[in-house]
């Protein structure tokens, strides 16, 4: 079994609440940090960690709090993003209703590492049951002196709030999110600059996931060096993975980087395996924006390697061959899953939640949108497969924010590794289209 740096706790009775939370050990990291720490030390032990962003792009975190401007007297922000909006991601919103405190936690000691005197929580419009218990623990922690003016009398102040966004995919990213928390509509905003010049009303501003921030009581408390020792080369530390799709044990594990992707899927640690006894057919591994990835290529890299989960080894290969590990969202789909459906299902989510600010995005998931529409319904030809690949492509780094390449890899990806199902709905789309249809391989177009 794994260490649980997060999750050790999650089921304890009470552990909700600032009292049991303190019994067990809640709140050390700010009186470590406030007491016997600077702020840059603190950013040094997170850089020492090699923690990388939990969200989905894997920057490292240390790295990103050093690039944050400090002009003299200007106010600065730290912005969690709790916006979970990704298709096949539910990590933080467990996270956060059964731990509120160690996220309340990680934003004290993160703010003071910034030198933030004010941060928020951003979270998704629909999870207001999680706001209502982020802001219970949030009044507890004021209550007990760990938020207000000169927090345990080090002479620090931080005020933290919780705002609830109004369901936007897109504001998930994080510029989008500034926006909508200044009160405008969620649209992402050309960078340079970025937010840690001008961010939160153009001041200099962090944006992290949920995650991120919860690990880093875990690294002030124990040190960076110690928590890097978890993992696997640039990997370290743990991750929490939202496994669902078709699984005999769907859920949220936190497992130690590094752990084979064969054996999270097929251990009774883990997944369990596929469910009914069927054989796995693709994984998603990373949320819907990731390139998904037939059954040989996620257990083994193109090289014959066994796949791990990491960083690095679900990449291996780029995206000819390899995926992302991304926000941990992993779906499994088994032998009787339709790769054409699940990428229309796909499609029709980008192009409900783009902005429309770029006209690639707003027209281009129109476009993939209609068109895996025919080819799933039995009405499309040979030549829309190839225009597929084509908006697909044209969509590709054509837009200010990454919206328009989470529409445009899980198609793409779908027809480099599952063209011959594609071509099935075309030759074949009376069979194709009827209820529970399974394509029956390759043999069928020979």
């Amino acid at each position: 079994m794994g260490r649980k740096l997060l999750t050790e706790h999650i089921n304890v009775e009470g552990i909700d609440t600032f009292e049991v939370y303190r019994k067990h050990g809640g709140y050390r990291s700010v009186e470590k940090a406030l007491k016997t720490m600077t702020p840059d030390e603190v950013v040094e032990e997170v850089k020492k960690s090699g923690l990388r962003g939990r969200g989905g792009a894997g920057f490292p975190t240390g790295m990103k709090w050093s690039f944050l401007a400090k002009p003299e007297g200007v106010p600065r922000y730290l912005v969690c993003n709790a916006d979970e909006s990704e298709p096949g991601t539910f990590k933080d919103r467990q996270l956060m209703s059964k731990l509120p405190h160690l996220l309340v936690e990680g934003m004290i000691t993160s703010s003071y590492a910034l030198g933030a005197n004010t941060s928020y929580i951003y979270i998704r419009g629909e999870l207001l049951y999680v706001l209502r218990i982020l802001e219970k623990a949030i009044a507890e922690a004021y209550a007990n002196g760990f938020l207000g003016k000169n927090i345990l009398g080090s002479g620090y102040d931080l005020d933290l709030y919780v705002h609830p966004g109004g369901g936007a995919y897109i504001c998930g990213e994080e510029t989008a999110l500034l926006e909508s928390l200044e009160g405008k509509r969620g649209n992402p905003r050309n960078k340079p600059p970025f937010p840690a010049v001008q961010g939160l009303y153009a001041r200099p501003t962090v944006v992290n996931n949920v995650e991120s921030i919860a690990a880093v009581p875990v690294i002030v408390n124990d040190g960076g060096d110690e928590y890097a020792k978890i993992g696997v080369g640039r990997s370290t530390g743990t991750k929490l993975i939202s496994a669902c799709g078709h699984l005999n044990k769907p859920g949220i594990y936190e497992i130690e980087l590094g752990v084979p992707v064969e054996e999270f899927i097929y251990s009774d640690e883990y997944c369990g395996g596929i469910w009914k006894g069927r054989d796995l057919k693709a994984v998603v591994a990373g949320g819907s924006s990731v390139p998904i990835l037939p059954k040989e290529l996620i257990l083994k890299t193109a090289a014959g390697e066994p796949r791990l989960m990491t960083y690095e080894s679900l990449s291996d290969g780029g995206f000819v061959t390899g995926t992302m590990l991304g926000s941990g969202g992993f779906i499994a789909m088994d032998e009787t899953t339709c790769i054409v459906r699940n990428t229309w299902n796909f499609s029709r989510f980008y192009h409900h939640e783009s902005c429309g600010q770029c006209s690639p995005c707003r027209e281009g998931t129109g476009w993939l949108e209609k068109i895996l529409h025919r080819l799933e319904h039995g009405h499309g030809n040979e030549r829309d497969i190839d225009v597929l690949a084509s908006v697909a492509k044209q969509i590709e780094g054509n837009t200010i924010c990454p919206l328009g390449e989470a529409a445009a890899w899980p198609v793409s990806a779908a027809i480099r590794h599952f063209r011959d199902e594609f071509e099935w709905h075309v030759r074949y789309p009376q069979e194709a289209t009827r209820p529970g249809a399974v394509f029956p391989g390759k043999a069928v177009l020979a």
